[in-house]
């Protein structure tokens, strides 16, 4: 099973968190992490963050990235959106 951590934080505190899991092995590794992405943001009422290349990379080597202000097009009232792949 493929499970993604998503969390919220500002001033160094976890606001709030989820677990998304997908058992549908007939995704790519890339399709798993867009639709928790799209799970995630939909449960948080967010707008989908723009991947930098920074956030690939960094997702890349560690399966873990920050969303800052920077990935997203509106104002986010917390410091940082916080995805990690915790199974696969």
């Amino acid at each position: 099973m493929f499970r993604m951590w998503g969390k919220i934080w500002k001033n160094h505190h976890m606001l709030r968190d989820t677990v998304i899991c997908i058992s549908d092995y007939s995704l790519s590794r890339t399709d798993m992490v867009f639709q928790s992405l799209d799970e995630i943001c939909y449960e948080f009422d967010l707008s989908k963050p723009i991947w930098l290349d920074s956030n690939i990379s960094e997702f890349k080597r560690v399966s873990k990235t920050r969303f800052t202000q920077d990935s997203f097009i509106e104002q986010i009232p917390f410091d940082f959106l916080e995805l990690q792949v915790i199974e696969e």
